[in-house]
């Protein structure tokens, strides 16, 4: 197999999964990313383009000098920045179409939470000077796509896996900073012991 058809047969799926050609334009259409085809034929090469741009690791005159010479299209850089500015809102509807079309796992009706923090300064110099800060605890849950949960501390108030209430038989996914046996036994509701 040719890289060419390999190329070729890859992108084919790619533009499947996101619904086919006639779906494709109309979302473009929609966000108003490709309205008419002038120097770039269709939405397909549009979506080529932004991301051989985004993916390429090249600046706009040669992403334009690369389009023209495989047949995308003729345009000039400053065309090509108009382009990819007018695309933010059809990548937004393309990502979301992609994360609630089958990205989710199955759960078997299952809550999934995703539990998270993140830390902000605290406004005065003197806090700023001495590491003190705001964190603010979330869990999202999926596939409702929502918060159910924030609560803002301060420094002296880890990430907790158990910060929000359990739903028995939820799935928590956290990441490593969450791993501390007797926040896990709260969470399972067992002896701190039995976890360690």
């Amino acid at each position: 197999m040719t890289h060419e058809r390999l190329l070729n047969e890859l992108w084919s799926t790619t533009i499947v999964r996101l619904g086919g050609d006639v779906a494709l334009a109309a979302s473009a259409r929609a966000s108003k990313a490709f309205l008419r085809p002038r120097a770039i034929r269709s939405a397909d090469d549009l979506l080529r383009i932004v991301l051989a741009y985004c993916l390429g690791g090249v600046g706009m005159r040669a992403m334009t000098a690369w389009a023209a010479s495989v047949g995308l299209a003729d345009l000039s850089n400053v065309a090509l920045l108009g382009r990819l500015r007018n695309c933010v809102g059809w990548f937004e509807a393309l990502l979301a179409k992609l994360m609630t079309h089958d990205a989710l796992p199955d759960t078997g009706g299952r809550l999934l939470r995703i539990v998270d923090a993140t830390t902000v300064q605290k406004a005065d110099r003197d806090a700023r000077c001495n590491g003190r800060l705001w964190r603010i605890h979330a869990a999202f849950d999926l596939p409702s796509e929502r918060f159910s949960r924030f609560e803002l501390t301060d420094e002296k108030d880890a990430e907790s896996l158990d910060k929000c209430d359990v739903v028995a038989g939820e799935i928590r996914v956290a990441d490593r900073g969450y791993m501390r046996a007797h926040r896990i036994a709260a969470v399972l509701g067992v002896d701190p012991t039995f976890v360690l």
